[in-house]
């Protein structure tokens, strides 16, 4: 018979933290709760909605998976190895795992940290490379610098030359990066150029002010002008701030955290709060970092920033809120609708967009196949990881030709892009816009 001070199993062996995590682990202790990691039940719920998951059957592509490997690396039990980093990188920061997840794991405030501090802290070789940097943090947060960039571009458009190019397979005399963003430009439209006050068409029922965003009116400027358009249909005079900037979720999720909060910063100088009745933002990820200030603002600006997150609404949030006057104008085609990884997830916005389609006299909704999973745009993800977003891009697109329909819209100037890709790819008549394209044709357009 054993005594009573005699132990039933051997002692816990003391691991010890590992020499270098890899990663600076005071940094992320400032910016992660530790409660986060332990909100994770390790049910794994969350696996059948994750993209790469659902790509690659590693548990280590998944959300429970990621969880276990930022939390090992925080405790000190495991180093950021270039193994580690590599499942890191293949998050898409989708966010379809919050959605999923039963115990309300804000996975977000895990990964985005992490991926900052893998940037920050990148050995030789990983991370961005210099050209990307270049791109991410000197071109693409700045439209007019988009604009002057795509300026070449758009004119061999108009002559019919960038096509010819393009056969020539010129093109693939480029850096990859370079390739993959050739591949991403739209047919390229006349700047929007909206004066700085737009006035209500009808009694005024709002004053709004509307973001521009930075690659979203450089490349699809018709969506800029046609939010506008919808806004001042209902009602609505329309602030455009000069002093605007890019929402900083560009600098943000590539690591540059300081430059991302300069940005948000000017944003939240240049629209007066107090003065307007919401901010209007149409593209989801902008409306999502918006949403996120918050959490990335140091303590003592919080204040400023609660009443500035406060105004911020999805142009579709905004009209099924103000109660959208109905269009007369039909418009007669068979349309599905792409869920937005930054709108559905993030936002929690997926019946707006929806409701506004159903409203358009003539327009058929039809229902597609794994709305919700992730294109593969993922903001700039397809700069950086081609691979697995090509093949998310493909395995949406091979959901869109399902679905039978002759237009997709999507909230998401990332997802129109990708989609866009897709289709010129295959040859496809399909045409991909945005929600508030469509209700602007359903208004009569540019008919004022």
């Amino acid at each position: 018979m054993r005594t009573i001070d005699q132990p039933t199993h051997a002692p816990a062996a003391v691991v010890e933290p590992v020499a270098n995590p890899g990663v600076d682990l005071a940094w992320l202790a400032e910016r992660i709760d530790y409660s986060l990691f332990q909100q994770c039940i390790h049910c794994g719920l969350c696996t059948a909605s994750c993209p790469t998951y659902v790509e690659t059957s590693d548990e280590n592509d998944s959300p429970r998976g990621r969880i276990y490997l930022m939390r090992s690396v925080t405790d000190g039990r495991l180093a950021m190895s270039p193994e580690v980093r590599r499942h890191l990188d293949l998050c898409l920061d989708c966010r379809a795992c919050e959605t999923a997840c039963p115990s309300g794991v804000q996975y977000g405030k895990l990964i985005e940290p992490y991926k900052i501090a893998m940037l920050q802290d990148a050995p030789t070789g990983a991370g961005l490379s210099p050209l990307q940097r270049v791109i991410l943090h000197h071109l693409f947060p700045y439209a007019n610098r988009v604009r002057a960039a795509l300026l070449p571009v758009r004119l061999l458009q108009k002559v019919g030359l960038m096509r010819l190019i393009g056969r020539s397979g010129l093109t693939k005399l480029l850096p990859p990066t370079l390739r993959n963003m050739e591949a991403m430009v739209p047919e390229l439209q006349a700047p929007s150029r909206l004066p700085e006050v737009l006035p209500a068409i009808g009694p005024k029922r709002a004053r709004v002010g509307l973001f521009l965003g930075c690659v979203t009116d450089a490349m699809t400027p018709q969506t800029t002008a046609a939010t506008a358009r919808v806004l001042q249909r209902n009602g609505c005079e329309v602030v455009v701030p000069r002093g605007q900037a890019c929402c900083g979720a560009i600098h943000y999720h590539s690591g540059a955290e300081a430059p991302a909060l300069e940005l948000a910063r000017r944003n939240l100088e240049a629209f007066d709060v107090d003065e307007l009745d919401a901010i209007v933002i149409n593209a989801a990820g902008c409306g999502a970092m918006f949403k996120g200030y918050e959490h990335i603002m140091p303590p003592e600006e919080h204040e400023r920033t609660s009443r500035f997150v406060a105004k911020i609404k999805d142009v579709s949030e905004f009209l099924m809120s103000l109660g959208p006057i109905a269009p007369t104008h039909p418009v007669d085609a068979t349309v599905t609708y792409h869920d937005a990884c930054h709108l559905c997830h993030a936002q929690q916005i997926r019946n707006q967009p929806r409701q506004l389609l159903g409203m358009i006299p003539g327009l058929k909704l039809v229902p597609l196949a794994e709305s919700e999973l992730c294109c593969g745009a993922a903001g700039t993800y397809n700069l950086t990881e081609p691979e697995m977003s090509a093949r998310l891009g493909r395995r949406k697109m091979d959901n869109i030709e399902a679905a039978g329909a002759a237009i997709v819209a999507s909230g998401n100037i990332g997802c129109t892009l990708q989609i866009a890709r897709q289709i010129r790819e295959r040859g496809s008549a399909v045409e991909v816009v945005h929600p508030v394209d469509l209700l602007d044709r359903a208004y009569g357009g540019g008919e004022v």
